[in-house]
């Protein structure tokens, strides 16, 4: 006999440096939940693990800002986003910590089996080092210029404004986040994993999944036509779990490697809570489990193929079956960002409105395959018309009509299935879709099922029948109660605190509280029904008005009213600039004579450009997108009278202009036979 599938689903886990919002909620939260409660339904085998990321640099840098211990930044959040999760019925089996030992036992146990393997490279490498604070800065400590758009407020790992992967070398004119001062570049050493070793190995793996979203693969193709490349897994910071090997004093793993491996920690704390500690190697080293990740898309490249490398590596581990990573939520046209403080927290949002109609909402606008959009009205439209409209509507007035014409009991009922046949047949597509992870269709056929309730009560007429045809009538109401049942089955993944109130309507319990039961006969006639209540009570416009005008949170007030006025008023507010402002950038046309890569950089290129009757050098961050060779010949576009900078050492007299869509970044080419040094206006 085989044994049965387990199912290890994850959710990525939150950093525990601010409060999770509901962009959050909606790429890595949510969408698990709904999975895991639709296969606990089934009667599968699932656990559900996530927990807090809690080192890394912007949890460090937090601390010594705010002048407290990373302890405390860290308990601040993790208590806080874990009860955000409880108040909105994420149900996990744990959430656990990255902080917590036995996770710091695991990581370190990991990282020694690859080390005395011999995989882990040792590489000196330049790093930014601050004279005035005595040590290396990490990437999160570092602030500078983005290469590839001018941002000068971009981090050392990352350009918000571009989405740009950055490291803090490539940074112009960088400096200290903490101190401002200007660094210095020093060598330093560290361990490495070879990730381009197993790029071959990675590959076929991948292209193997033939039922993976293609938002996923098309992401994780594009990193892989670029050619992997070896990562730090050491870094200079205090916070962090500390290397396990001799020569390393003073430096931790780096957070990319070992919060991954909270997943297994997790999973082995779970099991040793329920006495069962050696239960974990089931459900991670087991053939017939599926692993599966949810997270966002930020997220891809860590969960399809820097952890998947590190299991391959290490050996012994299970992959992932799927990683069903979703797109962005957006808010008034703009991208929810921790960092920048600026969304719809999570812990707000479920003290002003019921947590069934909030996951109603999200899960209906899921970016499953591109970027959603939020909005109040939405919510409000959500509630009001869909929520209490159709779902609401049909069980008041199932239970009402049962309470005044049959004395609040379930009437009689004979063989009349006709109607559960159809409700049972509908529930194989909803099935379908979970299994695809297409949740959105999920919701929508299951509001379809009530919607063809509210039509079977229509269409039937009860009020008309109650009268000669008593018995008739008995058996429709008998049919619609039996359907408030399988409804309560249905839309428990999406509204489990719906579920739960139906159930004390209809005065009965979860003993046929399955998957396979619905469309069946799960309401003994003759029983009497419990108190009636409205689930969905109306919101009024007053409410939601107040929600799009209140600060969403206090340090973005003045940013996201900027966002509200600037996608609802026609406005010429102070972004605009004047003919003379613009006068001022001088852009040519270039033709590239010259291309190189910039040695120990992963994102720079060297160019040499004609440009009229002189020539010039802009080194510029795309050797993801362009190889030098495809460079040469190219006409582009550039700002002629941009103030020279460094980059790695490197004079760069310039900048080209590009354009960044799906991820993918592309140059502004010129069109046609025009001459090098041509102004552009």
């Amino acid at each position: 006999m085989q044994n049965k599938t387990k199912y290890l689903v994850t959710a990525a886990l939150p950093y525990a440096n601010n409060y999770v919002h509901i962009g959050h909620l909606a790429g890595a939260y949510l969408p698990p939940d709904i999975y895991v409660r639709y296969r606990k339904l089934k009667g599968d085998d699932v656990i559900f693990i996530s927990g807090s990321d809690e080192h890394g640099t912007a949890i460090d840098m937090a601390a010594i800002q705010e002048k407290v211990s990373p302890q405390e930044i860290i308990d601040r959040y993790h208590f806080s986003n874990k009860k955000a999760f409880e108040d909105i019925g994420i149900e996990f089996d744990i959430f656990s910590r990255t902080s917590n030992k036995i996770h710091h036992e695991t990581a370190q146990e990991f990282f020694l089996n690859l080390f005395n393997k011999n995989i882990l490279v040792k590489k000196t490498e330049k790093q930014l080092y601050s004279e005035k604070e005595k040590r290396f800065l990490a990437d999160r400590f570092v602030t500078g210029t983005c290469p590839v758009c001018g941002n000068t407020e971009a981090r050392g790992d990352e350009c918000e404004v571009c989405g740009s992967n950055l490291s803090p070398l490539e940074l112009i004119n960088p400096r200290s986040k903490i101190t401002g001062d200007i660094p210095v570049v020093k060598d330093a050493v560290h361990l490495y994993f070879p990730l381009g070793r197993y790029q071959d190995k990675i590959s076929k793996w991948i292209f193997s999944k033939k039922d993976w979203k293609q938002n996923v693969i098309n992401y994780v193709n594009g990193w892989l036509k670029s050619g992997l490349r070896d990562r730090a897994v050491t870094r200079d910071l205090d916070w962090g779990v500390k290397v396990p090997v001799e020569d390393n004093e003073g430096k931790v793993i780096y957070v990319w490697f070992e919060a991954p491996i909270g997943y297994i920690s997790a999973t082995k704390e779970y099991f040793i809570s329920i006495n069962e500690p050696d239960k974990w190697k089931e459900y991670w080293m087991g053939e017939n489990t599926k692993l599966i990740h949810f997270i966002g898309k930020d997220n891809i490249v860590f969960h399809s193929l820097i952890f998947p490398a590190a299991l391959m590596a290490h050996g012994g581990y299970i992959l992932p079956d799927n990683v069903p990573a979703n797109e962005f939520l957006n808010i008034s046209g703009s991208k929810l960002s921790k960092s920048k403080k600026n969304g719809i927290l999570l812990k707000d949002i479920v003290e002003k409105f019921p947590p069934d109609v909030v996951r109603y909402t999200i899960a209906s606008i899921l970016p499953e395959s591109k970027d959603s959009e939020f909005s109040w009205k939405d919510l409000q439209t959500k509630n009001n018309s869909e929520l209490a409209g159709i779902l609401g509507n049909f069980i008041n007035r199932t239970v009402v009509f049962a309470k005044t014409k049959f004395d609040n009991k379930i009437p009689g009922r004979k063989n009349d299935d006709e109607i559960l046949n159809l409700i049972k047949d509908q529930t194989q597509i909803i099935s379908q879709n979970y299994d695809n992870f297409k949740l959105k269709d999920a919701l929508t056929e299951t509001m379809n099922i009530v919607r063809a309730a509210n039509k079977y009560f229509n269409d039937t007429e009860p009020w008309k029948l109650v009268k000669d045809e008593k018995e008739r009538c008995g058996e429709i109401i008998n049919n619609c109660l039996q359907i408030c049942y399988s409804v309560a089955i249905l839309i428990y993944p999406f509204l489990p605190f719906t579920s739960e109130k139906i159930l004390k309507i209809l005065n009965s319990d979860k003993t046929n509280f399955k998957w396979d039961r619905i469309g069946e006969v799960n309401l003994d006639s003759g029983k009497e029904l419990g108190e009636n209540q409205i689930l969905f009570p109306q919101i009024e416009d007053k409410q939601i008005e107040k929600e799009m005008e209140s600060e969403i949170e206090s340090d973005s007030k003045q940013e996201v009213n900027n966002n509200i006025k600037k996608n609802s008023e026609d406005s010429s507010g102070s972004n605009l600039i004047g003919l003379e402002d613009f006068k001022k950038v001088n852009l040519r046309v270039a033709k590239v004579i010259e291309c190189e890569a910039v040695p120990k950089s992963k994102k720079l290129l060297k160019l040499k450009l004609k440009v009229g009757d002189k020539e010039k050098q802009i080194v510029s961050g795309i050797s993801e997108y362009y190889k030098p060779e495809e460079m040469i010949g190219k006409l582009i576009v550039i700002v002629d009278n941009l103030k020279p900078s460094k980059l790695m050492g490197i004079d760069s007299d310039g900048m080209l202009l590009a354009a960044k869509k799906d991820g993918e970044l592309r140059l502004v080419l010129v069109d046609g036979e025009i001459e090098p040094g041509a102004e552009v206006s």
